[in-house]
């Protein structure tokens, strides 16, 4: 069973390691997702590598959207994962 978080509550602490999904992932994405902060074309070239979170930030409604150390862009919060 998936425990539900609170709203503007993020799942990756400005400062945790994440590694950006694979780059199947990040197309199904950006074809499907039709909201705030679309992926650019240019952040799919980042797919499967590890960073850290620079910022946190939250769109109205709770998505949550993160930047990274070194690598460009807005990245919501399915696009990232726990690295290992």
């Amino acid at each position: 069973m998936t425990q539900a978080r609170a709203i503007y509550s993020e799942q990756f602490p400005k400062g945790s390691k994440v590694r950006v999904r694979d780059r199947a992932f990040l197309e199904s994405f950006q074809q499907g997702w039709k909201l705030h902060d679309p992926l650019a074309a240019e952040q799919l070239d980042f797919a499967a590598r590890d960073s850290e979170i620079a910022s946190v930030g939250f769109y109205h409604g709770g998505d949550v959207l993160y930047t990274l150390v070194g690598i460009p862009g807005v990245w919501h919060e399915v696009c990232l994962e726990k690295v290992a």
